[in-house]
């Protein structure tokens, strides 16, 4: 079989590089933002279950208790808001019609097929 030559790019329109660009930005900050807030949030969880630890008014033992069910359930809602902040950024790559990485190697792979019948063609 002939050998494969290499896909080449095609070169990116730049106003869907900047709507990417900007998407991604957008994205970047608001997860930064969000991170920060569950970090906050967390020591301020912390601090506050050991104050009522200190003054007696729970158990140590409820205090890790009461700590790792809170974050069980932030585990949980992260993992959801996760799934969701997703599915939303398919979304709107679908609304700029940004192809899938399947979809571009789709593309390559069919190239390739379609430069080896050329070579097979060439050859006859």
């Amino acid at each position: 079989m002939a050998k494969q030559a290499p896909v080449e790019k095609a070169p990116e329109p730049p106003v869907e590089r900047e709507q990417r660009n900007a998407l991604y930005e957008t994205l970047r900050k608001v997860l930064l933002a969000g991170i920060g807030a569950v970090a906050i949030a967390q020591e301020e969880i912390d601090d506050l279950v050991e104050k009522l630890v200190e003054r007696g008014e729970i158990a140590e033992k409820d205090g890790k208790k009461l700590i790792h069910e809170i974050n069980e359930k932030r585990k949980h809602e992260s993992k959801k808001t996760e799934d969701q902040v997703s599915k939303r950024i398919e979304d709107a790559l679908d609304r700029l019609n940004v192809p899938r990485k399947s979809d571009i190697d789709a593309l390559g792979e069919k190239i390739n097929e379609l430069s080896a019948k050329v070579d097979e063609l060439k050859k006859s």
